[in-house]
């Protein structure tokens, strides 16, 4: 039932890539649309994510909170999806890109889009992910070793590591290196990643005319 998976959300932040991530998992999931500050600073809200931010999920009752862990636990929790790395090597490879996206380039972008400066050589050693060009460097090594970043076939770890290529050349914050256009092409061929941008969208544009 759709009562047991609810996806907490705004179409306009980074509930798009759960969106996406549901979609592919292809189960049942009731959305629940909410605004920022009045229903996301809410009591209600608050008791399911303390942050008062969006995307969250419940199911059966467990709250799940933070982008990469969500779409980690959907494709666990619904393995028939195959958005598991299937060997040792792909493992390796999943948990480690999917961690750096979730800290080095995370930070890497969110500085960059909030600051707009580089930071001095001898504070780089206090950041997580040293500088921005060490950052894309790295990156660009990643989409490129494989046709997906764990391997021969998509996971989980597509979904967000894509969203942050994606969305990064979209606001200027990810330089457009041809290895990025062209990993990130792959994934806009994914017909889950296309229903979800269509149910995102109708979402903003209903918004629009209240």
């Amino acid at each position: 039932m759709s009562e047991d998976l609810i996806f907490y959300t705004n179409p306009q932040s980074r509930g798009r890539i759960v969106r996406w991530m549901l979609e592919e998992v292809g189960v049942p999931y009731k959305t629940v649309v909410l605004a920022y500050d009045a229903d996301m600073k809410a009591a209600h809200y608050l008791a399911i994510n303390p942050m008062g931010k969006v995307p969250a999920i419940t199911h059966n009752g467990n709250v799940i909170t933070e982008v990469a862990a969500i779409c980690a636990y959907l494709a666990d929790m619904f393995p028939g999806a195959e958005l598991l790395p299937r060997t040792a090597e792909e493992k390796a490879n999943y948990y480690r890109w999917f961690f750096f996206a979730a800290g080095p380039l995370e930070a890497a972008l969110s500085n960059k889009a909030v600051f707009r400066q580089k930071p001095e050589a001898e504070k780089e050693r206090t950041l997580g992910y040293g500088n921005y060009e060490n950052t894309l460097n790295t990156l660009s090594l990643a989409v490129t070793a494989n046709p997906f970043i764990a391997g021969e076939h998509f996971t989980a770890a597509d979904v967000y590591v894509g969203s942050h290529i994606g969305w990064g050349m979209q606001f200027g914050t990810l330089e457009k290196w041809d290895a990025f256009v062209d990993y990130f092409a792959r994934l806009q061929q994914r017909p889950a990643l296309k229903r979800a941008a269509e149910l995102d969208d109708a979402l903003v544009e209903k918004a629009s005319e209240t």
